[in-house]
C-alpha cells in the first residue's frame, strides 16, 4: 500500500458525504479520484491502490427492508471498528460496510453461519456477500431507515430545472456532469463487486489479480455504465531466472494448450461456471469465448450492475489509464466531455444499440484531439506523454508502444485560459468545418493526417495504431454529425450576440433538444421538443441495458 497513506489525506478533503459513516479512526473516503476545482491531482495507481484496499476491508451485505441502523452497526461493532457505510435498495436492502481492520471482516465472517435449507442443498462457497437477519418480531421505527436506490441507477435530472436559471454555459456543464458522473456509493460498489470476483478467481489461481478498466475508473464514466473487469494472470507465468548452486531446478509440472488465446477461453471457462454455479447474487452468466476478445458476461443482481470479465485486455488498461490522465489535467476537459456525450446522445449520434454510431470512445478521442489543436494546446499529445516517461514506465503490449508519464505532477499545466464556453463553441466549428474526406484524427501526433485507408471517419487507435477505432460509422451519420455541429454553432454563436434570453432556453439547454431533422422524433416536422421533456427521457435512458449490447469501446 504504498502512497495509500498520502492519497488518502487527499482523498479526505475532495470526499463526498455517504450516506452514513462511523468512527473516529474512518478511514477517508472521496468522490472524485480528482478535484478538478482545487487543483488535486492523484496519479491513476495510487488511486487504484485506495480503492482496491478499500474494497479488501468491505463487505456486501443483505439486510432486513427498514432495518435498524443503529442496532445494525451495534451488531457489526463487536466484531471490530466500522470505517464507513452505506445502505441501498437493490432487490432487497443491501449496505456496503468497511471496517477498519481487515482482521474485523475475517472475524465477522467466522461468526456467520452456513444457511440451513431443508429443501434444498446449500453450495458452501463462502464470500464476503452475506446476509444479516434480525431476531425481532418488528423493526423499531424511530430508527430505521428506508435505503435509496442502487447508487448505479441514473438519478432524478434537475438539469431541465437549472440550465434556464445558470448565468453560465459553464455552471449548465458542471450541474450536467455532476448529474451524470459516477457518485462515490457506485464506485465503492464497483471495486467490492470486483473484489469479490478475484475471490472467486483467486481460489483457482492465487496468483492472480482483478483490475477495473473502461468507463469504472477512466473518469469518464457515467451512472449505469458496465462494469469491465479484466484478469491478470501475468504474475503467474514470471519466471525467476538465475544461477542456482545445485545441478537440479525444478518446475512446475503444467498443462500444454495450441496457443495463448486458447489458454484464456479454457480458464474464462472455468470462471465462467464458477461464478454460475457459486457466485452469490451472480445471474445470467455467458461464456462468449470465440469473440475477439473472450469473456465471461453476467449480471450482479444484488448490486444492479452488468459485468463483463476478460482474461486479455491490457491495451485496454493503459487506455483507461490514459483517459484518466487526459481527464484529470485539466478542469475543463470532463465538463466538456460529459456536454457533448449528453448532447450526441439526444440527437442520435451516440446509440445504446451497436450499429453505425459514433462510440461514447470515439466522440471522446475527437475532443481531446480538438483540446490538442487550440493555441496553446489544452492538453498535450500522447508522443509528448511517451517523452516525460521514465525507464520503468516503457510498456510493450504485443509489439504496441503503451508508453506514457504516469505521474501528473511531470505534466505542465496549459497555459490555454479559454472558457468553457468558448471551448465547446469552438468544437462544434472546428469539426463543422473538418476535412473528414482526406484527414483522419491521431492524437499521438496531435496533427491532421491523410487515411491509411477508405472509412467514412477514421480516428487512429492511440496504442494499436493500424487499427480505426471508428470503423463501424457509415458516411450518412458522419454527415449527421457534421450537420448537428454547424446547426448547433450558430444557435450558440447568435445567443452570445444577444444580451436577453427572452424567457427561451439557451446554453446547453438550446441545443440539447431535438429539431426535425433528427431521426425518430416523435413530434411534427419542424416542431421542437421542449429541453426538459428531452433531457428528461434522456437521463432515464442512460442506463446501460445488458441485452442491448455494449456502445462503448472496451477502452
Amino acid at each position: 500500500m504504498v502512497n495509500c497513506i498520502r492519497l488518502n489525506s487527499v482523498l479526505r478533503a475532495t470526499g463526498r458525504a455517504l450516506s452514513t459513516t462511523a468512527g473516529k479512526k474512518q478511514r477517508p473516503l472521496a468522490a472524485e479520484t480528482s478535484d478538478q476545482h482545487h487543483g488535486t491531482r492523484n496519479n491513476f495507481s495510487d488511486v487504484q491502490s485506495v480503492r482496491h484496499e478499500q474494497a479488501r476491508h468491505s463487505v456486501l451485505i443483505g439486510c432486513p427492508a427498514r432495518i435498524n441502523e443503529n442496532k445494525f452497526l451495534k451488531y457489526l461493532s463487536q466484531y471490530g471498528e466500522v470505517a464507513s457505510h452505506f445502505f441501498f435498495d437493490s432487490n432487497g436492502t443491501h449496505a456496503v460496510v468497511e471496517f477498519v481492520d481487515l482482521q474485523s471482516v475475517e472475524s465477522l465472517l467466522s461468526g456467520t453461519k452456513i444457511p440451513n435449507d431443508e429443501d434444498l442443498f446449500v453450495v458452501p462457497y463462502k464470500s464476503r456477500y452475506i446476509r444479516v437477519k434480525t431476531t425481532e418480531v418488528g423493526q423499531q421505527a424511530a430508527s430505521s431507515l428506508t435505503p435509496p436506490p442502487p447508487p448505479q441507477s441514473p438519478p432524478a435530472s434537475r438539469v431541465f430545472q437549472l440550465c434556464p436559471l445558470l448565468s453560465a454555459l459553464e455552471e449548465q456543464a458542471h450541474v450536467l456532469q455532476d448529474e451524470l458522473q459516477l457518485t462515490e456509493e457506485s464506485v465503492r460498489l464497483r471495486y467490492l463487486v470486483s473484489s469479490l470476483i478475484s475471490d472467486i478467481a483467486t481460489a483457482y489461481f492465487p496468483e492472480a489479480t482483478v483490475h477495473l478498466y473502461g468507463s469504472s475508473v477512466n473518469s469518464f464514466g457515467k451512472m449505469g455504465c458496465d462494469l469491465d473487469l479484466f484478469l491478470n494472470l501475468e504474475d503467474i507465468k514470471g519466471y525467476k531466472s538465475g544461477k542456482t548452486p545445485s545441478s537440479y531446478s525444478a518446475e512446475f509440472w503444467m498443462r500444454r494448450v495450441s496457443s495463448g488465446r486458447t489458454a484464456q477461453q479454457k480458464i474464462l471457462s472455468v470462471i465462467g461456471e464458477c461464478i454460475d454455479s457459486f457466485g452469490p447474487g451472480c445471474n445470467e452468466v455467458q461464456k462468449i469465448l470465440n469473440a475477439r476478445c473472450p469473456l465471461v458476461r453476467f449480471s450482479h443482481q444484488s448490486s444492479g450492475l452488468q459485468c463483463d470479465l476478460t482474461a486479455d485486455n491490457k491495451i485496454a488498461l493503459r487506455s483507461s489509464e490514459l483517459l484518466y490522465i487526459y481527464g484529470n489535467l485539466d478542469h475543463r476537459v470532463r465538463p466538456l466531455v460529459f456536454s457533448l456525450r449528453c448532447w450526441a446522445r439526444v440527437h442520435g449520434i451516440t446509440s445504446c444499440i451497436p450499429g453505425q454510431w459514433i462510440t461514447n470512445f470515439s466522440l471522446t478521442m475527437m475532443v481531446l484531439f480538438f483540446l490538442q489543436k487550440r493555441n496553446p494546446p489544452v492538453i498535450p499529445t500522447l508522443d509528448q506523454l511517451k517523452n516525460l516517461a521514465g525507464k520503468k514506465e516503457k510498456i510493450m503490449v504485443d509489439g504496441n508502444d503503451c508508453t506514457f508519464v504516469g505521474d501528473l505532477n511531470k505534466i505542465k499545466q496549459s497555459a490555454n485560459t479559454e472558457s468553457l464556453d468558448t471551448l465547446l463553441i469552438e468544437f462544434l466549428e472546428f469539426y463543422g468545418k473538418f476535412d473528414f474526406r482526406t484527414n483522419c484524427i491521431d492524437i499521438r501526433k496531435g496533427i491532421e493526417k491523410n487515411k491509411p485507408e477508405a472509412a467514412a471517419l477514421y480516428i487512429q487507435n492511440p496504442f494499436e495504431q493500424t487499427l480505426n477505432i471508428s470503423k463501424n460509422v457509415n458516411q450518412s451519420q458522419l454527415q449527421k454529425f457534421v450537420n448537428l455541429t454547424q446547426e448547433s454553432a450558430f444557435t450558440l454563436q447568435d445567443q452570445a450576440r444577444r444580451s436577453s434570453k427572452n424567457g427561451k432556453p439557451w446554453g446547453l439547454a438550446s441545443i440539447l433538444q431535438t429539431t426535425s431533422s433528427d431521426k425518430g422524433a416523435t413530434t411534427k416536422r419542424n416542431k421542437k421538443v421542449s429541453a426538459s421533456e428531452r433531457i428528461g427521457s434522456l437521463l432515464d435512458s442512460l442506463k446501460d441495458n445488458g441485452n442491448t449490447g455494449k456502445t462503448e469501446a472496451e477502452h
